[in-house]
């Protein structure tokens, strides 16, 4: 009978299980039309920047005399070393006073969500922030800023470490739950205090998160043109972006200088993502781990 049987299994048809391959061509061709898209953008800039006003009928075509001056003539005009300063001042100590408060807050509601409902509700609560858009807030900040008197540099510094923080936390608690809770009992029972185990023990370890959160908080920061729009009233503080107003007249518009002066703003930034890009995908596929 188990011959029998054996025999009438083998004349069944095998089921055969689909295997899923993944659509290399659709890939293929995703990722060519984004690398023609990115690079194409970039070679207009580029063109429209090495350009005279009479070599603009077709923005695409080749030069036909390369204009450097354009870029001399775009960094007087920007005034483009004082502009620089500040937005590297803002930017610079955002990253900084961002990675240290943002970790450490972090880290505390990570680690006292399940304990402590005040902690778990902090946490949505700046989680829920995210989907708050500016447009929305920018005419109460604005007046609340001026009566503060924070619409400067510092106080631009303070609303960027602010305003980032609801992104970062969600960054950070997801990398903090990787980190084994042995290592800080450990850091205790040898008599380490709860901040000597924060920057003794886990701020170390956070580096990968660390670099994400200073590369996004940079590209962030140097890109952005509406919250300085809106909040710094001294000409002699105002940022790259702002500075790109001088080309834009009543009547009309010097393309090929604003171009230049866009490739100027945009060096630092396409540097440091060229450099660094890495963390920012491993950093951010860490940090968004399900809470």
């Amino acid at each position: 009978m188990s011959i029998m049987h054996d025999k009438n299994n083998l004349l069944k048809p095998a089921k055969i299980k689909a295997i899923k391959h993944p659509n290399y061509t659709v890939t293929a061709v995703l990722a060519t039309i984004a690398v023609f898209a990115i690079l194409g953008a970039l070679y207009m800039t580029m063109m429209i920047a090495l350009k005279s006003p009479s070599d603009m009928t077709n923005v695409l075509a080749w030069p036909k005399q390369f204009q450097w001056s354009n870029f001399t003539s775009a960094w007087q005009m920007t005034d483009f070393p004082l502009m620089f300063r500040n937005t590297l001042f803002i930017t610079a100590w955002n990253i900084i006073f961002t990675i240290i408060t943002n970790s450490a807050a972090a880290y505390a509601i990570t680690r006292y969500r399940k304990q402590s409902r005040f902690f778990n509700l902090l946490y949505y609560y700046f989680i829920s922030a995210m989907f708050i858009p500016f447009n929305v807030i920018m005419l109460p900040l604005v007046r609340e800023v001026s009566a503060f008197h924070m619409d400067n540099d510092f106080g631009m510094t303070f609303l960027y470490i602010i305003f980032g923080m609801p992104l970062n936390i969600f960054l950070y608690s997801g990398f903090v739950k990787q980190i084994p809770v042995a290592l800080e009992e450990a850091a205790v029972m040898d008599g380490a205090k709860p901040y000597q185990v924060f920057f003794k023990v886990i701020f170390p370890l956070m580096a990968p998160m660390h670099a994400t959160v200073a590369i996004l908080s940079f590209m962030w920061t140097w890109n952005d043109f509406l919250m300085p729009l809106v909040l710094l009233s001294d000409p002699k503080q105002q940022t790259l972006q702002l500075a790109q107003y001088v080309f834009q007249g009543q009547f009309s518009t010097n393309y090929n200088l604003a171009f230049a002066s866009y490739v100027l703003v945009l060096a630092p930034v396409l540097i440091m993502y060229v450099f660094f890009q890495c963390y920012i995908i491993s950093g951010v596929l860490t940090g968004s781990v399900k809470g």
